[in-house]
């Protein structure tokens, strides 16, 4: 009992003070010998805080412990030591808008009004994520914790698309990607009218860092979407030349080191065993670039498996194992309930944060999350998850691919020789297999767990499942466009 008073006591110095750790103790010895408070019950449920990172074009294949041969990303590496490795993780889509969407809202993005592209590019400027959307933020927000952002937005600038606008009590951010613009924001006013690509990575970091420091002593939200490695590709002076994969390398291996800042904040702060960090990538690597979804075919836009499996890490010292792999499939969608779950967040708070968004809307909009906790997966309760299908979305819009369990099939031929981009078909191997792909009509069916470069088609001897995957597609998205909200769209 001795050492679950100190250990919870050390917990109060931190976030509530010396005072408050003194009356803590005085308290604890008063009601111990009555059996009143069983201090090691408590400390078991003190909310932890949430640290969600996400770097931006990054490829399945680019993190040293992900496989790459050069690109050496030491403080992941030990992120993954000390936590899970998610080794079938998938973001919302192929491309920025849409993914942000899936991961801050827990919904496919079709369900938040996505149709094709992102701001910027078929989208308007200024269109973005509807007020009605309730986000993570939120959630957290009206969980009683402190929440920020530092880095990427790419959800709307107008005003009631804005971060500190959907549940960011503050926001330090550039609105649309790195190439699209050259303003930094604070919620509603911009602080610097041309950034230094370079050196965004350090910025948003060190907002970060004083967001940590600050909040130390109360539970804290923290969103930290990089911009890199999203082109243009642009070493900070202090990394350039230091990787051996060029200047690419020398980008994603800053990245690694500013996350590590972070953590050995935490560290220093004495609230690491508090807190989980969670990383993950928006989409698969931009086509033209250095980076690798190597073993898979396919980049960023495309429906293949390189444009949206991506590398996934989650630590939370002492509540889930250390060392672990997982080759569950997991989706962005999850992170939403996943994180709720883990903080003792009951979703359906969710619900009274709909009314009064729809309250201000004057509109009784509902929608369901479609993602599901996998933290019964992450705590090493199960090995398994039920299978469930998964939908791929191309970077235009179409549902081009489901998946459940082993078998994935395209709907579309076509997406399936090359991976369709922003400019048409991307370069990829003239094999044989692909020439054969080229050829056939109807669907493709693939089997991942057999050959997961997408290369070799079983729907001639597999029809039944070529049809029962078809069918499920159509019902899927027909469930996901019943109940949607509208895109904002600040020019109607």
């Amino acid at each position: 009992m001795g050492s679950c008073i100190i250990s919870f006591t050390h917990y109060f110095c931190i976030r509530c003070g010396w005072a408050w750790a003194i009356v803590h103790l005085v308290c604890t010895f008063a009601m111990r010998d009555a059996g009143a408070v069983e201090t090691a019950h408590a400390v078991e449920h003190v909310p932890p805080n949430v640290i969600l990172i996400m770097v931006d074009d990054l490829g399945y294949n680019d993190l040293s412990c992900f496989g790459h041969p050069k690109i050496q990303t030491p403080v992941l590496d030990q992120l993954a030591s000390d936590g899970i490795r998610l080794t079938s993780f998938y973001s919302g889509a192929s491309v920025c808008t849409p993914s942000r969407m899936a991961l801050l809202t827990g919904c496919h993005p079709v369900r938040m009004g996505w149709k094709q592209g992102v701001i910027g590019y078929k989208m308007g400027l200024r269109d973005g994520l509807h007020p009605l959307a309730v986000t993570l933020a939120e959630i957290f927000q009206n969980f009683g914790y402190v929440t920020a952002m530092s880095g990427k937005w790419h959800l709307g600038s107008a005003t009631p698309c804005r971060p500190h606008r959907q549940g960011f009590d503050t926001a330090y951010y550039i609105d649309k990607s790195n190439n699209q613009t050259q303003q930094i924001w604070r919620n509603d006013s911009v602080v610097e009218e041309k950034f230094v690509n370079r050196n965004l990575t350090e910025q948003f970091t060190d907002e970060a860092l004083r967001f940590i420091k600050k909040n130390r002593r109360q539970k804290f939200f923290l969103y930290l979407p990089y911009t890199a490695p999203h082109f243009p590709v642009q070493a900070h002076p202090e990394w350039k030349g230091r990787s051996k994969f060029g200047v690419y390398g020398d980008v994603v291996e800053e990245v690694d080191a500013r996350i590590g800042q972070i953590l050995t904040s935490l560290t220093d702060e004495g609230i690491a065993q508090d807190t989980i960090v969670l990383f993950c990538s928006d989409n698969g690597p931009q086509p033209g670039q250095a980076a690798r979804a190597f073993p898979f075919r396919g980049m960023k836009w495309s429906a293949l498996e390189g444009g949206t499996r991506v590398p996934c890490i989650v630590r939370w010292s002492g509540q889930i194992p250390a060392g672990k792999s997982s080759d569950q499939v997991v989706t962005a969608m999850d992170v939403m309930p996943t994180l709720c779950d883990l903080a003792g967040i009951d979703l359906r708070e969710r619900t009274s944060l709909l009314r009064q968004n729809a309250t201000t809307e004057q509109s009784s909009t509902s929608y369901p999350v479609d993602g599901r906790s996998v933290a019964m997966l992450l705590r090493g309760k199960v090995e398994s998850l039920p299978e469930r299908a998964i939908l791929y979305w191309h970077g235009m819009g179409q549902l081009q691919a489901i998946r459940k369990g082993k078998w994935k099939l395209f709907l579309d031929r076509r997406a399936t020789v090359a991976g369709l981009g922003i400019d048409g078909p991307l370069p990829d191997a003239q094999t044989e297999a692909l020439k054969a792909l080229a050829k056939g009509d109807g669907p493709v069916l693939f089997n991942l767990a057999k050959h997961h470069d997408e290369l070799i088609d079983y729907s001639l001897e597999r029809p039944d499942i070529v049809k029962q995957l078809s069918d499920a597609a159509m019902r899927e998205l027909a469930e996901t466009k019943k109940l949607t909200i509208p895109l904002w769209q600040s020019h109607k």
